[in-house]
């Protein structure tokens, strides 16, 4: 079969098929870095977790047993594609791994999956690596983009874009041509697919959304380098992911400053192991706690002024019964970070129904506020007015919460917080974690892409 080339080639699958290492501003090859190590501790903490356990085995059980390609902290290997489903399910459990704000998309959760399975099996440089990396991010963020505010209240965006960044992330590392790349968009997006509908009985299904992206992701490259074609117009076709998944999809999203405005940059590290809608509000009334010496007795109601997509994803959750659940409820995180000063993972598994937790978490409400609502999603503000109990009104505000590109992490609390991660996760030591930290700061200068851990 001769592989139908005469479509226009849409500029972004141009862009993700041809983009090389050297291409990349040297601080976005340093930011791309940073949310490679970041990456790394997200998959150490949730590897052995209970739900990517289950993906896990049904991923090692189809085989094979043993492959070019590591399962991360498990001492086992697979093919490409039964590690990208492991590894991603892995990614985004600890809800500790990266956003960009304005497409509301985890990048790294489908991206370094499935790149790092493939790199692995083919022994890619670390150059090589990367720069797919830099593609899939610059891709599904802008997929996310383009799909839009309304498709974020149904759609889970890093289970339906992601389809989009692993494929270019997979096809770049396959040398696809960018009418292969166009293929490969093509049978990624009609692969696409998550649900919110989980997040109302605390259900396992986030998971299940960035193995099955990475999975569908690399498995539609691999189909295009085989020759396989898909839809030539997958974003605004008639029938393409416009029509089916948004009601406000804005196609010059998808090329916008493609090539000089560097969306991998703009991605945030989340600091509180918790939903990053939480994250601003949390910050907020930390601040009002800080600046005041308050304790958390002294609360007697919270309000957070948020944007609808917050509402649409924490307002389910009024009485969480999991951990998981509890990440997505706002009343969780806040009585959380006024306890410890950090929602942190341990914070979560600890005290997420103490007592003390509850109480304070019926004490906080949300209210959709006018000015958070039209800056989100480029910009998410952190408002709260506090109530104490001696009569006081308290306000609160961050403009960029902890994490985001203007109150980033440091190289040094990146390291930190993978180590924290990987002991949480458990799966291995610390001298082990170390190392490998250390290692992975260096993997653009890797002349072949093997194991992260001995």
């Amino acid at each position: 079969m001769t592989m139908n080339t005469d479509a226009p080639i849409h500029p972004l699958a141009a862009f993700a098929a041809t983009l090389q290492w050297a291409d990349v501003p040297a601080a976005v090859q340093r930011r791309a870095e940073d949310l490679w190590v970041d990456w790394f501790g997200s998959v150490l903490a949730g590897c052995r977790a209970r739900p990517v356990a289950s993906i896990a085995r049904f991923a090692l059980s189809q085989g094979p047993a043993q492959g070019p390609s590591e399962v991360i902290g498990l001492g086992a290997s697979s093919s490409p594609l039964m590690a990208a489903l492991a590894n991603a399910a892995a990614s985004h459990f600890a809800e500790q791994d990266d956003v960009h704000n304005g497409s509301v998309f985890h990048p790294a959760a489908v991206v370094f999956p499935p790149a790092l399975a493939v790199a692995q099996s083919i022994g890619a440089s670390g150059a090589a690596l990367m720069a797919a990396c830099v593609a899939g991010y610059e891709v599904g963020i802008r997929v996310g983009e383009f799909l839009g505010r309304s498709h974020y209240r149904v759609f889970h965006t890093t289970a339906t874009a992601g389809t989009l960044a692993a494929a270019a992330a997979v096809g770049r590392l396959l040398g696809l041509t960018p009418a292969q790349m166009q293929h490969a968009f093509g049978s990624a997006g009609t692969q696409s697919a998550g649900l919110w509908e989980f997040l109302r009985t605390g259900a396992d299904s986030k998971q299940l959304h960035t193995a099955h992206a990475a999975a569908a992701g690399l498995t539609a490259a691999y189909l295009a380098k085989d020759g396989f074609t898909g839809a030539q117009d997958i974003f605004t076709g008639a029938q393409g992911l416009a029509a089916g998944m948004s009601s406000d999809a804005d196609p010059a999203k998808l090329i916008d400053g493609l090539g000089t405005r560097w969306a991998t940059a703009e991605t945030s590290f989340k600091w509180h192991a918790s939903c990053r809608h939480t994250h601003p509000a949390a910050d907020a009334l930390l601040q009002v706690m800080q600046q005041h010496s308050l304790q958390p007795a002294d609360l007697a109601e919270v309000t957070c002024h948020v944007h609808q997509g917050a509402i649409d994803v924490l307002g389910p959750v009024a009485a969480p019964a999991t951990v998981h659940q509890s990440k997505f409820s706002m009343g969780t995180v806040l009585a959380l970070a006024a306890r410890h000063g950090h929602a942190g993972l341990t914070e979560f598994d600890r005290d997420y129904l103490a007592p003390e937790t509850v109480a304070l978490r019926e004490r906080v409400a949300m209210v959709l506020d006018a000015e958070v609502d039209a800056a989100y999603p480029r910009r998410w503000i952190g408002k709260v007015t506090v109530q104490t109990t001696d009569g006081r009104l308290l306000h609160g505000r961050v403009d960029e919460p902890k994490g985001d590109p203007g109150n980033t992490l440091s190289r040094d609390e990146i390291t930190a917080k993978a180590l924290r991660l990987a002991a949480y996760g458990g799966a291995v030591q610390g001298p082990e974690a170390e190392a490998a930290v250390q290692r992975l700061w260096q993997v653009a200068q890797w002349p072949r892409v093997g194991p992260l851990l001995a």
